[in-house]
């Protein structure tokens, strides 16, 4: 199995208000995923409690049975859409992948 983990920092909004429907809205999107993608055998998404954080502000974990799965997953459409509504609402990124 393959545990693939990513942080997002989401880019500066006016009010806290607007950062948190956003993240709604993200936190949404990707759990949607899972009703898209057969290869996606797990999915958890998490906030940062602390809105205002310098740290980063959602986690998303995922589990695939391989990498080749995850590498679908990666090309799948509905995963491509999401990728469209992260780049207008992010400025970092980090992952990693790691067998368990």
């Amino acid at each position: 199995m393959i545990n693939h983990v990513v942080l997002f920092k989401l880019k500066a909004f006016e009010t806290l208000d607007e950062k948190q429907a956003v993240l709604n809205q993200f936190e949404t999107q990707l759990l949607n995923l899972k009703n898209h993608i057969p290869e996606l055998k797990y999915i958890e998404v998490g906030q940062n409690h602390q809105l205002q954080s310098a740290s980063y502000d959602l986690c998303l974990i995922s589990h695939f049975e391989s990498l080749a799965d995850l590498d679908v997953s990666r090309v799948h459409p509905e995963h491509l859409k999401v990728v469209e509504f992260v780049k207008n609402i992010t400025v970092d990124r980090a992952a990693v992948d790691y067998e368990f």
